[in-house]
C-alpha cells in the first residue's frame, strides 16, 4: 500500500541534501566545538557558518542575534520566560486565542503565576482585528506574542503591521512571533517588513531538517534572561554543548529554502488548491476553516459536519493517507481544537475537522488518491452516523425495518 503523506505541518521528511550535510559531524568531525585544539575547528566553523546562513535567511540580521535551540518550543519558552524574568516591573502579556501550545500554554502558566494575559479573539475566518489588538496594549504590557501563521488553519497574521503598531504605541513593548509554519514559505525579512519584531522562533523539522534543532532570533538590545544556565555556549544565552550535526542540517535546509522556495511553494499551492476544490465538490456539508483569510500555500483545514474526526483519521490511515486533526503537540487529547473553538466553528463540525498539509515531496498522484478515497470514507461514516440521519430528518435503517415489521 502506498503512503500519501499529508501532514507536513506536523513534521517534514528530512531532505537528502540535509542528511548528507549532517553525516561528517557524526563521524570524522565529532569534536566538541568549544574545545581549543585544531581538530575541533571544523565543528566550531560549522556553527559559525550556520549562524551566518540563518542571519542572511532572516533578511541580513547580525549573526550574533541568532540563537540555536533544540526546537521552536524551546525558542518560544526562552523568549517568553526570559522576557518575564528580565522585566519584572511589567506584568501584562498580549497574545491570541489561537496560538500554538508552545505559546498558548506558557501564557496560561504566566497567568497562573500572577501576570495578566489578554487572549485576543479571532473572527470566523481566523483573522485578528487590528483595532482590538491596539486596544489591548497597555502601559504595563511587557510583550505581545502573535504567530506568523496558524499551524492548524494556515491563516496568516499581519505581523509587519502588528509589530509596527506595537512599537509606535510603546517602543519598550517587546514583540515575539512564532514563524514555525512560515519559515521557508514566506519571507522573513527582519531588517525590512519585519524590522519591528524583537523575537522570532522557528524549528528545523518543519522545513526538511530533522527534529531536534531550532532557532531564536533575539534583536540586539532585547532584554531577556537565559532560560538554560550552566555554560558559556551561544554567547552565554543558552547553556549546553551545541548539536553540531543538527545545526549543519538546519543550515543546509535553510540554503535549500533560499534557493527554490518560490517554485516549490507555487507547485504546492497548486496541489493544495486542487485537493481543496475536489473535496469541496465531492463531499456535502463540508467547509474550509480559514478560507476567507490569507493562508500559507500548503494548508487545508476541513470541517466535515456530523461525523467524528477520529473515525476519518482511522480510515484515512487504513488507505495509507497520513493526516491529522490539528496540532501534533495536542494529538493525544480528545478535546476539540482550541483554535477552531476560538474561530467559533459550529459544534456539528468542530469534532469533525481534518488538517491536510502538503510539502515539496507531494505529487499529483497523492492528490488523486486522496480525492478518490476521502469522499468514500465520509459517505461510509455518515451512513453509520445517527447525527447525519437526524440532521436530514430521516430514521436510522434499523428504525425503518422496525416500522415495516422486519
Amino acid at each position: 500500500m502506498r503512503t500519501v503523506y499529508l501532514d507536513n505541518n506536523a513534521t517534514t521528511a528530512v531532505a537528502p541534501e540535509v542528511r548528507e550535510a549532517m553525516e561528517a559531524y557524526f563521524a570524522a568531525e565529532y569534536f566538541n566545538p568549544s574545545s581549543a585544539y585544531d581538530r575541533a575547528s571544523p565543528a566550531a566553523q560549522a556553527i559559525k557558518r550556520g549562524r551566518e546562513t540563518l542571519a542572511r535567511f532572516l533578511g541580513g540580521v547580525d549573526p550574533s542575534e541568532i540563537l540555536f535551540t533544540s526546537c521552536a518550543t524551546e525558542s518560544l519558552n526562552t523568549a517568553l520566560y526570559g522576557a518575564v524574568r528580565a522585566n519584572p516591573g511589567r506584568r501584562h502579556v498580549v497574545t491570541t486565542a489561537v496560538e500554538h501550545p508552545a505559546v498558548y500554554e506558557v501564557c496560561k502558566d504566566l497567568a497562573r503565576s500572577g501576570l495578566e494575559v489578554t487572549f485576543l479573539p479571532v473572527d470566523r475566518a481566523g483573522n485578528l482585528d487590528l483595532r482590538t489588538f491596539i486596544q489591548a496594549l497597555r502601559p504595563d504590557t511587557l510583550i505581545a506574542a502573535v504567530m506568523h501563521a496558524n499551524n492548524e488553519t494556515g491563516v496568516i497574521f499581519p505581523i509587519d503591521q502588528l509589530a509596527r503598531v506595537t512599537k509606535e504605541t510603546d517602543p519598550t513593548i517587546l514583540f515575539l512571533t512564532d514563524a514555525t509554519q512560515t519559515a521557508g514559505k514566506l519571507p522573513l525579512d527582519l531588517r525590512g517588513a519585519l524590522a519591528h519584531v524583537d523575537l522570532l522562533a522557528f524549528s528545523g523539522h518543519k522545513l526538511y531538517a530533522p527534529k531536534g534543532v531550532g532557532a531564536l532570533f533575539v534583536r540586539r538590545g532585547t532584554p531577556i534572561r537565559p532560560f538554560m544556565i550552566g555554560g558559556h555556549q551561544e554567547g552565554g544565552r543558552r547553556a549546553g554543548t551545541e548539536n553540531v550535526p543538527y545545526i549543519a542540517a538546519l543550515t543546509r535546509a535553510v540554503e535549500l529554502a533560499q534557493t527554490d522556495h518560490e517554485a516549490v511553494e507555487a507547485r504546492v499551492r497548486k496541489l493544495r488548491d486542487r485537493l481543496e476544490a475536489g473535496l469541496l465538490a465531492g463531499i456535502p456539508c463540508v467547509e474550509v476553516n480559514g478560507r476567507g483569510a490569507p493562508r500559507i500555500p500548503n494548508t487545508c483545514n476541513l470541517s466535515v459536519h456530523l461525523i467524528e474526526g477520529e473515525g476519518m483519521l482511522y480510515q484515512l490511515n487504513e488507505h495509507g493517507i497520513c493526516a491529522s486533526s490539528g496540532s501534533a503537540c495536542t494529538s493525544g487529547s480528545l478535546e476539540p481544537s482550541h483554535v477552531l473553538r476560538a474561530m467559533q466553528v459550529p459544534f456539528t463540525a468542530v469534532h469533525g475537522s481534518i488538517r491536510l498539509s502538503l510539502g515539496r515531496y507531494n505529487t499529483d498522484e497523492d492528490v488523486d488518491h486522496a480525492l478518490e478515497v476521502f469522499p468514500r470514507i465520509v459517505a461510509n461514516l455518515r451512513r453509520l452516523s445517527p447525527y447525519w440521519d437526524q440532521a436530514h430528518e430521516r430514521p436510522r435503517p434499523e428504525a425503518e425495518a422496525m416500522m415495516r415489521g422486519g
